[in-house]
């Protein structure tokens, strides 16, 4: 079973990781305690367009530092 973090667990992975985890596991423990969400078809869509926001973004916080800083 595979699932998408929500939030970072010891020994398993960081936010924001697809991790491949027992079904047992997944549905005991992660999801219901809100650490993870069940890796389907459009929750990866729906995660991949979340990821490519937030790199867009820090690219342009990036670009406007180096600005000031050259200033």
């Amino acid at each position: 079973m595979e699932v998408i973090l929500k939030k970072n667990v010891d020994k398993l992975g960081y936010a924001n990781e697809v991790v491949k985890v027992k079904s047992g596991y997944g549905r005991n423990f992660l999801i219901p305690r809100g650490y993870a969400i069940l890796a389907t078809a459009s929750a990866r869509k729906a995660h991949e367009e979340v990821m490519r926001q937030k790199a867009h973004k820090e690219n342009k916080l990036a670009e406007e530092a180096q600005k000031i800083a050259a200033k």
